[in-house]
């Protein structure tokens, strides 16, 4: 999947030796990181401010279910991902870096 943390651009550089481009990379990717959580959190103020409710992340591949013995919040498997990587569609990915 194209959200493989070993794909990451930093790294690569990294690994070849280019230290000063890796750690250019790494602030662009971290920059890119704290900009996705400020755009939740202002989505989470202005659907409280509005009197909705506000999902926030939700995963691709999981969804988040009570499990009836234990009463936990668990992540239970909904499919999709073998499909994608069979095809190699990830167009529903986020783009991560």
């Amino acid at each position: 999947a194209p959200t493989d943390s070993r794909l990451r651009p930093d790294q690569r550089l990294m690994e070849s030796g280019r230290w000063d481009e890796a750690n250019v990379e790494k602030q662009r990717l971290e920059e890119k990181q704290r900009a996705v959580r400020r755009r939740r959190e202002a989505e989470a103020v202005e659907a409280l401010e509005e009197g909705k409710d506000y999902e926030g992340y939700i995963p691709l591949w999981f969804e988040r279910k009570v499990d009836a013995v234990t009463g936990e919040l668990i992540c239970v498997y909904k499919g999709g991902y073998w499909e994608a990587k069979d095809k190699q569609d990830w167009s529903v990915c986020p783009d991560i870096f």
